[in-house]
């Protein structure tokens, strides 16, 4: 079984609908006298956690299809973006949304670097939208927080 070089329509429109939450999340939090928005900046960071362990769990993925056996720093690094969410979660929303932009973006560097060596590039250029778009969101969110203050 090969992979797939590029996303199919599924996944761009999979990929397209995982945004909703951001953007949703994102413009609720700047509604006036909208739902309560403490709840609403959780819920953000909770949905980028999700969203970034999920990142990192394609490296998981993608040792286990090595032909060389599994690579310790595939795992590994696998790993930590699950642990940068976390991290993200224990942290007052403006920071922890911060961080997730931070490992939105140290994500997308590591798959420009691993995804060519399994022949994934061509998912490249939605990781970069799906990548912005999320990342912008996260910003929306921490700048109302600090909008607030």
């Amino acid at each position: 079984m090969t992979a797939l070089n590029r996303p199919t329509r599924w996944a761009w429109g999979l990929g397209y609908g995982g945004l909703i939450p951001f953007v949703s999340l994102a413009v609720a939090v700047w509604q006036p006298g909208g739902a309560d928005r403490s709840r609403v900046l959780f819920a953000l960071v909770a949905y980028g956690a999700t969203i970034l362990s999920f990142l990192g769990a394609i490296h998981w993925g993608l040792a286990m299809r090595d032909a060389f056996g599994p690579s310790v720093g595939l795992l590994l690094w696998g790993v930590v973006p699950s642990l940068l969410a976390w991290l993200a979660m224990l942290l007052a929303p403006a920071i922890g949304l911060g961080l997730l932009i931070a490992g939105l973006w140290t994500c997308y560097g590591v798959d420009r670097s691993v995804y060519p060596r399994f022949g994934l590039d061509g998912w490249l250029r939605m990781r970069l939208l799906l990548t912005v778009v999320a990342s912008l969101s996260c910003l929306a969110g921490a700048s109302r927080q600090f909008a607030n203050a």
